[in-house]
Parts: C-alpha cells; sequence; structure tokens
C-alpha cells in the first residue's frame, strides 16, 4: 500500500486546516464554478450591469454637474458686472463710507455694508446658539416622549415660515415692545457705550440682531437636535452606570459627541443671517454710516442696501449693487464650505446608533 495512502487513513492525525484544505480562508483557493469573479464583482459594484442603473448613475452625475456649472455661471456674471462698476469706482470700494453711485465720478464702497452685516449676524448667533442647543438637547434628553414631538413640530413650523412674515412681524410687534429693554440697557450699561440709546425708534442692529436670531433658532436647532440622537446608547448608558447624573452623561457623552455637529448647525445658521433680507429691510433705518452703539439706528447690511436701492437705481448703479453682491456670495460660500468641512471631520455620525 502506498505511503501517502496510509498518512491520510491514520485516524490519529488531525485534519487539516480550512486553509489547507482550499477553503474559504484560503488565499489561493481556486475559483469555485459558477461564482462572480473579480471583474464581475466590480462591474456590478459601478452599476454596469443594469440599464436603470448606468440611466440612474447618469442622471445623479449630470445633476452634480449641472449644480456646479450654474454656480460657475453666477460667479462669472457677479464678477463680469462687478468689475465693470469698480473699475469706475473714485472711492476704495473696500474701505470707503459712503455709496453714491449718482455723482460724477461715482463713489461707493462696502465697508459700513460689510460691518453692518456682521455685526448683526455676530448679535444673532450669540443669542441664538446656545437658545438652540438648549432647545436641541431638551428635546432629546429631557422632555417626556408625548411633550418632546410637539415641540419638535413647532420647531419645525418656524423653519418653515416666510422671511417676509418675519419682518411684519418684527416691525409691528417687536420693535414696539423694545423700548423698554433698550431704556434698561441704556440706563445699565450704557456706560460701555455700545448700548448708549438716544431715545430714537428702536430700528437698530440689535433689533435686526434679535430678528435674524428668531429667524435662524430653527435651523440650528434641528440640526443639532439630529446630531444628539445620533449618540451611541452604549456611550449613555456606561455614563450612567457610572454613577454620572443626567447632566453630566450629557457634558460628558453628548456634548463632546455632538460638538463638531452643533459648530456646522451654527455656520448653516450663519449663511442664512448673512444673505436675509425682506426682514431686515423691514426693520433697520439705515443712515449708511458706522456706529458704536448697537441701539441706535444706522449701517446696513449687503442683502438689505440691494434690496432697498435696486429698483431706484441706474444701470450703474445696479452694477454697483451686484458687485457689493459678489462680495456677500464669495462671504457666503466661506461660511459653507466651512461648515462642509467641519461634517466631513465626523464620518462616525453616520454609523452612530441612537
Amino acid at each position: 500500500m502506498d505511503i501517502s495512502t496510509k498518512k491520510s487513513q491514520n485516524p490519529a492525525e488531525p485534519p487539516p486546516p480550512p486553509s489547507a484544505r482550499g477553503g474559504p480562508g484560503d488565499p489561493i483557493a481556486p475559483h469555485t464554478p459558477g461564482a462572480p469573479g473579480t471583474a464581475e464583482l466590480k462591474r456590478a459594484a459601478r452599476g454596469a450591469t443594469r440599464p436603470g442603473d448606468r440611466i440612474f448613475l447618469t442622471l445623479t452625475r449630470g445633476s452634480g454637474i449641472l449644480l456646479l456649472a450654474i454656480m460657475a455661471a453666477i460667479a462669472v456674471f457677479l464678477t463680469y458686472r462687478a468689475s465693470l462698476a469698480i473699475s469706475k469706482d473714485e472711492a476704495n470700494f473696500l474701505t470707503a463710507f459712503e455709496w453714491n453711485t449718482n455723482l460724477i465720478p461715482p463713489k461707493f464702497g462696502i465697508a459700513v455694508l460689510a460691518f453692518g452685516t456682521v455685526v448683526s449676524s455676530v448679535v444673532a448667533m450669540v443669542l441664538a446658539v446656545p437658545v438652540a442647543v438648549a432647545i436641541a438637547l431638551f428635546i432629546t434628553h429631557y422632555a417626556p416622549r408625548r411633550l418632546s414631538g410637539p415641540i419638535a413640530y413647532v420647531v419645525d413650523l418656524l423653519a418653515a415660515v416666510p422671511s417676509i412674515v418675519y419682518g411684519l412681524w418684527g416691525a409691528l410687534i417687536l420693535v414696539p415692545h423694545l423700548n423698554g429693554l433698550f431704556g434698561w440697557l441704556d440706563e445699565y450699561l450704557g456706560w460701555t457705550g455700545i448700548f448708549s440709546w438716544d431715545q430714537g425708534a428702536p430700528r437698530s442692529m440689535l433689533t435686526v440682531g434679535i430678528l435674524l436670531a428668531i429667524m435662524i433658532l430653527p435651523i440650528i436647532t434641528n440640526v443639532s437636535r439630529e446630531v444628539f440622537r445620533q449618540v451611541p446608547q452604549m456611550h449613555q448608558e456606561a455614563a450612567l452606570a457610572l454613577g454620572a447624573t443626567r447632566w453630566e452623561v450629557v457634558r460628558m457623552a453628548v456634548l463632546p459627541f455632538g460638538r463638531s455637529g452643533v459648530i456646522s448647525a451654527s455656520m448653516l445658521g450663519l449663511g442664512r443671517a448673512l444673505g436675509e433680507t425682506m426682514a431686515v429691510a423691514t426693520v433697520l433705518s439705515p443712515d449708511f454710516d458706522i456706529h458704536a452703539s448697537l441701539l441706535n439706528p444706522g449701517g446696513g447690511t449687503f442683502a438689505q442696501n440691494i434690496a432697498s436701492k435696486f429698483n431706484e437705481a441706474t444701470e450703474f448703479g445696479r452694477d454697483a449693487l451686484i458687485a457689493s453682491g459678489l462680495v456677500l456670495f464669495v462671504i457666503t460660500l466661506l461660511v459653507n464650505g466651512a461648515a462642509r468641512a467641519i461634517i466631513a471631520r465626523r464620518k462616525e455620525y453616520s454609523g452612530a446608533n441612537a
């Protein structure tokens, strides 16, 4: 009898491991008849085997390219029209404190508009972000289910209210009721200069900031709420098992996980605050000057200036307004790009368990 046959029939010898038998663990195992090969799997992953997948891939790819083309066309149009106006501007476009396109030669600049846009947006963020995060935490970790649902529904409704409705509410309800607040700020904090008030109508940058805070509150709340819901349950249970209180769970497990998401939500809200038009134009009384106090009328924003002067502007004046719109366009792109970059740093959102 052959020696190899005797060795294979020896019951005391253990069977060879799966890799030695050419099983699934063997990296050089022979190809099983009927199983898809590497090339077939790659083609299937690319959606190349079904006509419907190919059509869907083409449509989605074309939509992405179309979006980029539209953005590029907008940028080219704004840049071209802005260059026509800036080339004839006798003042410094970035630092001038006046806007008079009817002069010969014309003089206009965006210093006041940039200041007003930044100040009103910062005031809105300071007021809205803490409240929005608190509401999101209450809905996800404190409120009972029968209460969290209606509150989330109301927040969603606030996000659907048109801007002009917010503007009318601000002009008819908010502005008349700010006299008491402005008087209190002037009495106790007027010495700072930031909150000094000349007893005029409360149509100032602080009023605009309060209104913008109300408008961006639903955006920040909704995004923060979804981020807090994705915190892994095991992290919270581990903190509770160690004896942590509910606030300590929020502070040690929820907030660190959702920090990037809250920052991204805040920047998305900032993008809306920067470009808000009708609501700002309804409650602000601009005088195209920079004031240290937030309680006195003055300043202006890019969007508000474009909305209020576009109809009565000449062709050259519209080019000047388009030039200011180009600056706002660039600022908005930078803000949204920064938000996307922050979101991309936290890939674990997609794999977290609520």
